[in-house]
């Protein structure tokens, strides 16, 4: 059956979206396997289908590379904006349905912000430490389960091996329960500004940029550094772009979590599947 796919991407982050709002096709992970696959397939850090929705505008399905089912920060901001340049959406504002539940959508030109539910925080295992210097580590979840790590200079995070040190934390048995975890280097550049680079599960490499991962890593910094500070508005700055998270600070709670940033066009073409 031939469709046409096509390939967005968010500071780096980037998807293949399948339109099947009519429900024209069936899909699975290995479809997703397969199409996500930088040698043998088109390549993307996943892959997104939209289909109908009884209860929002929209329903985004996202499987990861490995064809894990999961909430993607980026990839839903791809989403969002995928849904109004294809008129499945005819005004700004959106709700769509993801694995952990509803969502709202907002689209300004290249921008497009989404909400992301209150964190989960988890008590922080007791890690052996690679050779690098760290300050903080933290754990929660984002709608996906984020291990952060700050470390000391941001020399080292520049010249980090992300993926080595990520693996090694992404695969250790603490976090088998959660399905593993995303593992993100951080360093705070400034009051508000951080740094980040991620290694993310399901595509079991260093990526240019994680919505969620973001987002945590924001809450996270926050929590340590800023002293309870009000301040409602950190800029991250990922490989692939810069992203801000927005969110409401009450009596140690986080709540009305935005991730804002750019989600873009790359192209379209038709593939048998």
């Amino acid at each position: 059956m031939i469709i046409k796919i096509e390939k967005y991407q968010g500071t780096g982050n980037d998807f293949v979206i399948l339109n099947n709002y009519n429900k024209d096709f069936n899909h699975n992970p290995k479809l997703a396997i397969r199409l996500c696959n930088r040698h043998f397939g088109i390549g993307a850090d996943g892959l997104i289908v939209i289909e109908n929705s009884e209860n929002a505008d929209f329903k985004m399905i996202f499987y990861n590379p490995d064809g894990n089912q999961s909430f993607c920060g980026n990839g839903s901001r791809c989403a969002v904006k995928f849904a109004f340049e294809n008129k499945i959406i005819k005004h700004k504002n959106t709700k769509f349905i993801s694995t952990d539940g509803l969502h709202n959508g907002f689209v300004d030109g290249e921008t497009v912000e989404i909400d992301i539910n209150e964190p989960i925080f988890y008590s922080t295992p007791d890690l052996q430490k690679p050779n690098i210097e760290i300050t903080n580590i933290d754990f929660l979840n984002t709608g996906s389960p984020h291990l952060i790590i700050f470390l000391k200079k941001e020399i080292d995070l520049k010249k980090l091996n992300v993926n080595e040190i990520g693996a090694f934390y992404r695969n250790n048995k603490i976090f088998e329960v959660n399905g593993g975890v995303n593992v993100n280097f951080v360093y705070p550049i400034e009051t508000s500004k951080i740094y980040i680079r991620t290694y993310e599960r399901g595509v079991e490499n260093e990526t240019l940029s994680c919505g969620t991962g973001v987002t945590a890593a924001a809450i996270s910094y926050h929590k340590y550094f800023m002293n309870n500070n009000k301040n409602n508005n950190i800029r991250v700055i990922t490989q692939g772009g810069n992203l801000n998270v927005k969110f409401d600070y009450t009596d140690n709670n986080y709540s009305n979590i935005k991730l804002c940033g750019p989600a873009n066009f790359v192209f379209s073409a038709q593939i048998d599947i």
